[in-house]
């Protein structure tokens, strides 16, 4: 029997978590990957301007293309986008014929308004979150223009303010932990100290990725970019091995799993039409829903929707539908599915 398009489209939907918990593992491949990303497109420029416009396009769209196609978070698939997009975005932020303080600012209102989108449609900004195709999609929207901006902040300081590289390097690393003491001890939200974080890995790696490796007349070490991002690549394979064996860094659920929860319908009629189905569970929001648990999933033909529950793979078999109720008579039990 042929597929409905919202059980083709729940289809995509992920099972599980696609991103990674936060951790100290985390945080050290970020900031590994910023600086190898930073390395690797000046080493391609410097060989040919063609070559590395064409890894940084494919390798993007090949590394967005495997992760959005997984199910759930797997280490190496995530990793791999990261240092695509690190690649691609260390381009993309050299690529606006605006001066580097003009690209700060247009990379910022960038962020911005991908961050004002996201909100705005699903409530929240929690990487605990990311559960649905949608979320997803905003995230690495998000993440792309965190490494450009990123980027741009770099050269700004390095080069437009002539602090040079290790200072901006130094720099960044003080600011890095600016989010961490207003998150521990002044009470910053865990979702805004994060982005702040991860703003600023950015040109911290980068800006020592730079000073390592650009000549000394550039007040660099002058180990060459490309070595610089090599034994940057050699490490984000060891870590990235150790934490798929390890599986450490996977999120764990944090509500009841959906074939012990009940689901019950609320057949209640309002302006709109038929209310949604809610799904009673203990905390959490790990099927779409909003801060507070709930799901709220609109109606279709066959009962459920693009962003409701998971896919029969991951619920199990029960399925209730809401009862068929007559407005003007006496409710007929409905189908259970």
């Amino acid at each position: 029997m042929p597929l409905s398009p919202s059980h083709r489209a729940r289809r995509r939907e992920p099972l599980a978590a696609k991103v990674p918990e936060i951790t100290a593992l985390f945080w050290t491949i970020k900031i590994l990957s910023t600086g190898m990303g930073e390395a690797t497109a000046d080493f391609l420029a410097g060989v040919n301007l063609v070559l590395a416009a064409a890894v940084g396009v494919v390798g993007f769209a090949v590394a967005m293309a495997l992760q959005l196609r997984a199910p759930r978070y797997r280490a190496s698939v995530y990793w791999f986008a990261v240092v695509m997009l690190a690649v691609f975005g260390t381009m993309a932020a050299d690529g606006p014929p605006i001066g580097h303080v003009g690209s700060a600012v247009f990379y910022a209102i960038v962020l911005a308004v991908v961050l004002w989108r996201w909100h705005r449609v699903e409530g929240t900004l929690s990487i605990h979150s990311i559960v649905t195709r949608r979320r997803e999609t905003y995230y690495w929207l998000t993440v792309l223009a965190t490494f450009a901006l990123g980027t741009a902040l770099g050269d700004v300081t390095a080069s437009t303010l002539h602090l040079g590289f290790l200072p901006s390097g130094l720099m960044f690393a003080a600011i890095i932990v600016v989010p961490v003491i207003a998150r521990r001890w002044f009470g910053l939200g865990e979702v805004a100290a994060f982005w702040a974080a991860y703003v600023v890995t950015r040109p911290l790696g980068a800006s020592f990725a730079d000073w390592l490796g650009k000549p000394a007349h550039r007040h660099g070490v002058g180990l060459g970019d490309g070595v610089v991002s090599a034994v940057a690549t050699v490490l984000i394979i060891g870590l990235v091995a150790y934490a798929a064996h390890s599986r450490r860094d996977v999120q764990r659920p944090t509500v009841t799993e959906p074939a012990t929860a009940a689901r019950i319908p609320l057949p209640t009629r309002s302006d709109t039409g038929w209310r949604d189905a809610r799904r009673v569970a203990p905390g959490g929001n790990e099927f779409g829903g909003n801060e507070t648990g709930w799901n709220r999933p609109g109606w279709t033909d066959d009962g459920w929707t693009d962003d409701g529950f998971a896919d029969a793979e991951r619920t199990g078999p029960l399925r209730v539908r809401p009862l068929d109720v007559d407005p003007g008579g006496p409710g007929r039990h409905g189908q259970q599915g």
